[in-house]
């Protein structure tokens, strides 16, 4: 029951970290309006949100050698609380990029704390609990656009930080009270050597930079410009490019939900190139797309796949490294991974600002998936990926 209530406690946070990552997308639009600034510079706020999510991620590691996962998960959640608040009182687009920044921080250190704590506290069900926790995270996804919606109705968009501060500070006061007297495990107590574990476990960590890193680049820039990309170039009004936005994150919910399970019993590899062409051809489909109906089904089949492969590669790292490498390989990948990937939108903010289309862009990332795919297929079958 402590286990559970130590769970149940995380699944909250989540919400709130995720929240903080991806609260920046439905906001591209209104920044560019309050600030009087360009799509680069809009996008580049977004990027920093994922930036700082990577930033934090290699120190937190080498902290994990020295003290528990639960006192980082309590730190990230104060960090989470100060950063949002300061970001609702942002008086430009700097100080905002600041507070975007630091919001980042906040929920890369929580991952990386919060996965190995979540493999080890069951660890004979680890895609079911990263399934389950990656589901709540989803639920702030989809609930980010409708958030952003009403704040814009009721007060602005600044609203939204001050919220999410109290409610963090609440959470991460729960999270504390239910950890004081659980029965934690000690997997990791042996973890204590960083840059052995990245030595040790670099092949691993490689693979799962080479698939994540690649596709988070593509999927942040498409969904953070997905409502603007909507009204420039499809003719859809914002209010109804962010009811797709949510379609797209709502159908990451059933996806960490299903993916979880089926990473269990699934060979680990072949299950996350399935899950990579899919999202080629949903990049494609998009860039083909006209009316509604369509855009409606390729937005459900994108968000499905895109977000399937997050508990699909979780599961096959941290059920593949061991107890005494986990938490620290674990921030070496999952760093450059999100370090990779947090340019996405600052790229397609640049790129189209500088006049190349949003379908040219998009066409461009499925391009390069497709050398991924190949290139992690052959080693697949020369049998040289670890496993």
């Amino acid at each position: 029951m402590p286990r559970r209530r130590v769970f149940g406690s995380l699944l909250v946070l989540v919400f709130l970290v995720n929240l903080a990552r991806v609260v920046f997308a439905p906001l591209v639009d209104p920044l560019m309006g309050t600030f009087d600034v360009g799509p680069g510079a809009a996008g580049l706020v977004a990027s920093l949100a994922w930036f700082g999510s990577g930033f934090s991620r290699l120190p937190t590691g080498w902290v994990l050698t020295r003290v528990s996962r639960q006192r980082v998960v309590l730190v990230s959640g104060i960090l989470l609380a100060a950063a949002a608040f300061g970001a609702g009182f942002a008086p430009s687009i700097g100080w905002l990029g600041l507070g975007a920044f630091l919001m980042g921080t906040a929920s890369g250190a929580y991952f990386i704390a919060a996965n190995p704590l979540l493999s080890e506290l069951f660890p004979t069900r680890v895609g079911r609990a990263l399934g389950i926790h990656g589901t709540a995270g989803q639920i702030a996804a989809v609930l980010a656009a409708p958030i952003v919606g009403v704040a814009l109705l009721i007060d602005g968009y600044r609203v939204v930080f001050l919220a999410m501060s109290v409610i963090a500070l609440v959470a991460t006061a729960v999270f504390y009270y239910v950890v004081r007297n659980a029965d934690l495990p000690e997997a990791g107590a042996a973890d204590r050597d960083l840059v052995g574990a990245i030595r040790a476990q670099w092949p691993l960590i490689i693979t799962g930079i080479a698939i994540i890193g690649t596709t988070g680049f593509a999927w942040n820039g498409v969904f953070n410009f997905y409502v603007t990309y909507l009204r420039l170039v499809k003719g859809i009004p914002p209010e109804v490019g962010r009811y797709l936005l949510t379609v797209m994150f709502g159908a990451g919910v059933p996806a960490f939900w299903i993916a979880g399970r089926l990473a269990d019993r699934l060979p680990f590899v072949p299950l996350l190139m399935s899950l990579l062409v899919g999202v080629v051809v949903g990049f494609v489909a998009l860039t083909q797309s006209t009316g509604l109906l369509a855009l409606v089904l390729v937005s459900l089949w994108l968000g499905f796949l895109v977000h399937s492969m997050f508990p699909a590669i979780d599961t096959y790292l941290l059920s593949t490294l061991p107890d005494e490498n986990r938490a620290s390989a674990y921030s070496a990948y999952s760093a450059t991974m999100m370090l990779v990937q947090s340019g996405g939108s600052s790229a397609v903010g640049s790129l189209t600002e500088a006049g190349l289309p949003f379908d040219s862009v998009f066409i461009g990332f499925a391009i390069g998936l497709c050398g991924v795919i190949v290139g992690i297929s052959l080693l697949y079958r020369a049998g040289r990926l670890p496993g």
